[in-house]
């Protein structure tokens, strides 16, 4: 980190503990209050609880989070049905598929709210968790409330209110790998009118995996994080919550072992040049809220910058072929204005809602060739098609190293507008919304690359050759994303529902296909300087037009499912079935060969049909929560040109996600100890196709996990296990130069938390 953000979080920490001071001088022994005093802001969109609305949703509870030990996203996986969220590279791929939808680069499939602020770019979404008081996830597309790249849903995190707290928390954790986890949080309600929160942590590891060629662990971590939060009730009927959050994160390097051609075994992850990735993010939050008798008026405001840098060994073998280093600066301000109805209302709830975005990202991602990848991807390539003309004669390069520079600029904005309303007859609910959605987004590139060149047929010394690449490219969007539902209520706590949602994902542009572009015209330059004009021999030939961008993704979702509520047996059961028509579906694809890009494809037609069930039951001092979903996720029509893959199974997508989590707390109350806790899981994921032919395949396995914990007044410690089977699997599989990798998944991990509140 450089040192101007260096000087800014320590200008930051110490004018926030100044803050704190200043607050905590206003507080008084005597103040008695309760929380019916203060407002609690509340979702802006939300008329009413979730179980009541005809929604498939998983909401997992801050005891859930803490037994369960969901400490990032990564954690989510499987605990809610058909989500799957892989732990590979880094925090900069985030993916995250569910419902057979999903997306390893660019555009994200689900949504990330936090505290009501929504996240735009999905390099923020892999963050530790820490004092949140609950997770919901809003599975189907979201699009008619929250618009663009919410097809798959809405993920939205709520951290721990200072106005249900009033105490200081401390817990430290150490695990498997030297992994250290430190977290601190204070909650004050100074008076009647303001509470604030301040949290903070911090996290090691040592890492898991081995790189053979350095002898030392490729996915060491280390990264922080600060929270501040300040309710203001300004008047009785006037609240704002303002949030500011900021995060550090540097990672090494990615654990990808070649795979075998016959066996597709994993061979020892063993690469010679450096891979990392350090994050820097700054998101400042303002929700502005307004209850009148009639109606709630919110305004939700962020600004969001990111800077990010990741470094990369392409090859990920100890040759030196080439590296690429992508390091982007980001900034975002969102805002959206919503009124909505007081609820209940007995005939008609309704809301109104404006959005608009504005971000604008600088890129670069030079491409460092080296001496071994100069041999193998660019002379070998050339000179094949040179030698079957003059068989006696090559091209030759004097540089050992060349650097193709690549340079963006991405400023991208967006505005919307939405509506719905509930008519609510008897015992049924009527559901009917939309929103139109426009984006206008833009890439600015340059692109160049400089070397010297020999062709020994008629060249005596080297020649010098410059080519660029640049260009403007813009892409506009406007879309109609409408809703519309049917509910029956059995009673106040269980329904019956179906419902009919479009959701879209944007299309963007292929900034990381543009080394190979520049190769290709590089060597078409040095084919017409020499006066062969051989257009493409021993290359690949582009469509520059066709490559450089993508299209947005649609999909339509068909669904039915049912609330039910079993008071008398405490059971609560929630079910749906769901048929997914899925267009231009977007695939992260390699070029075929020894080519160095990747980019984004439109898939043509796919679709998706499945079912989830969840339950969760109570009895006394025990706890059961149990969840399944099924995907089938096939292409109905995909055509690369090449190949014809109708019929195949979706990649990445797993077929079957499970979990089992069983609870039973002992009340024991004696000197030592209060309460023993003890919690077991079980979560299995698959099977999963890497590839569009559907060659290779992960089949499904499950992992246990278990915690016991001891309770004592305001002290906790606790003893937790990971992946206690020790299982097998690979997370993640791609196809780069012609080779094929993967990645395994984390081995057993056994941890202690000591937790301390007062």
């Amino acid at each position: 980190m450089d040192n101007s953000k260096t000087k800014f979080i320590k200008l930051f920490l110490c004018l926030l503990s100044f803050y704190v001071v200043q607050l905590k001088a206003t507080e008084t022994d005597t103040l008695n209050y309760t929380l019916e005093e203060f407002v609690i802001t509340t979702q802006p969109k939300e008329n009413k609880p979730l179980d009541q609305q005809p929604i498939t949703y998983s909401s997992i509870s801050i005891s859930q989070i803490e037994r369960e030990e969901i400490k990032s996203p990564k954690d989510l996986s499987s605990q809610i049905p058909n989500l799957h969220i892989p732990d590979y590279g880094s925090g900069m791929t985030s993916s995250i598929y569910i419902r057979g939808l999903g997306a390893r680069i660019d555009q994200p499939a689900v949504g990330l709210i936090v505290d009501n602020i929504p996240y735009l770019n999905k390099n923020n979404y892999d963050f530790d968790y820490f004092d949140l008081e609950r997770i919901e996830m809003l599975r189907g597309p979201q699009g008619t409330l929250y618009g663009r790249n919410t097809m798959g849903g809405v993920m939205h995190l709520h951290s721990i209110s200072p106005f249900y707290e009033k105490k200081m928390r401390f817990q430290f954790d150490y695990s498997t790998a030297n992994s250290i986890k430190a977290k601190v949080s204070l909650y004050r309600k100074p008076s009647s009118k303001v509470g604030y929160s301040i949290a903070g942590n911090f996290n090691h590891t040592n890492g898991f995996f081995t790189n053979t060629y350095t002898s030392e662990k490729c996915d060491k971590s280390n990264g922080g994080s600060i929270r501040g939060r300040v309710l203001w009730k300004a008047t009785p009927s006037f609240t704002i919550d303002n949030t500011l959050s900021i995060n550090l994160l540097k990672q090494g390097g990615y654990a990808y072992a070649l795979l075998d051609e016959k066996t597709f075994n994993p061979q020892e992850i063993s690469y010679n040049d450096p891979c990392g990735y350090n994050r820097f993010s700054l998101i400042e939050g303002v929700v502005m809220q307004l209850n009148k008798e009639k109606f709630i008026f919110s305004s939700t405001t962020s600004y969001q910058y990111l800077d990010d840098e990741m470094t990369l060994d392409q090859d990920f073998q100890p040759i030196s072929l080439f590296t690429l280093k992508q390091a982007q600066k980001e900034h975002a301000i969102t805002e959206e204005l919503t009124i909505r109805n007081r609820t209940p209302h007995k005939v008609w709830d309704w809301k109104f809602g404006v959005w608009g975005f504005f971000k604008h990202n600088r890129m670069s991602a030079p491409v460092l060739f080296k001496k071994d990848g100069i041999n193998e991807l660019i002379l070998v390539n050339a000179n094949k098609g040179i030698q079957t003309v003059f068989p006696d004669d090559a091209l030759k390069i004097k540089e050992n190293e060349f650097l193709i520079s690549s340079e963006f600029r991405l400023p991208t904005y967006g505005v919307a507008a939405y509506h719905q309303s509930e008519f609510h007859v008897g015992k049924w609910d009527f559901t009917a919304g939309v929103r139109v959605d426009y984006e206008n987004a833009q890439m600015e590139y340059q692109n160049e690359a400089t070397l010297h060149y020999l062709f020994t047929l008629f060249m005596n010394d080297y020649k010098a050759l410059k080519s660029m690449f640049d260009g403007k490219e813009k892409k506009q969007f406007f879309e109609i994303l409408p809703k519309i539902a049917i509910q029956y209520n059995i009673n106040n706590q269980s329904n019956l529902y179906a419902s009919v949602t479009k959701g879209y994902k944007s299309g963007g542009f292929n900034t990381q296909i543009f080394s190979d572009l520049l190769q290709n015209r590089l060597m078409n330059d040095m084919m017409n300087d020499m006066g062969l004009h051989m257009d493409g021999m021993g290359t690949t030939s582009y469509n520059s037009a066709e490559v450089t961008g993508y299209d947005p993704e649609y999909n339509w979702n068909y669904e039915i499912g049912t609330h039910l509520d079993f008071n008398k047996i405490n059971l609560l059961v929630d079910f749906a079935l769901f048929y997914i028509d899925i267009r231009d579906q977007q695939l992260t694809v390699f070029p075929q060969g020894k080519n160095t890009g990747r980019m984004m494809t439109n898939a043509g037609k796919s679709r998706s049909i499945g079912g989830e069930l969840s339950l969760t039951y109570r009895i006394k001092d025990f706890l059961l929560n149990g969840s399944y979903g099924h995907t089938t996720a096939q292409f109905v029509e995909f055509n690369d040109g090449k190949n014809s893959y109708n019929g195949n199974y979706v990649p990445f997508a797993p077929q079957n996600t499970a979990s089992l989590t069983g609870q039973y707390t002992i009340c024991i109350n004696k000197k030592i100890i209060d309460q023993l806790i003890l919690s077991a899981n079980w979560k299995g994921v698959g099977k999963i196709y890497w590839d569009e032919e559907n060659r290779v395949v992960q089949p499904f396995y499950s992992q246990l996990g278990a915690t016991i914990a001891l309770q004592k007044g305001d002290f906790e410690i606790k003893c937790w296990g990971k992946n206690l089977t020790n299982t097998n699997y690979t997370t993640f599989y791609f196809v780069s130069i012609g080779n094929r990798f993967c990645q395994r998944g984390k081995p057993r991990q056994i941890g202690v938390s000591l937790m301390y509140e007062f």
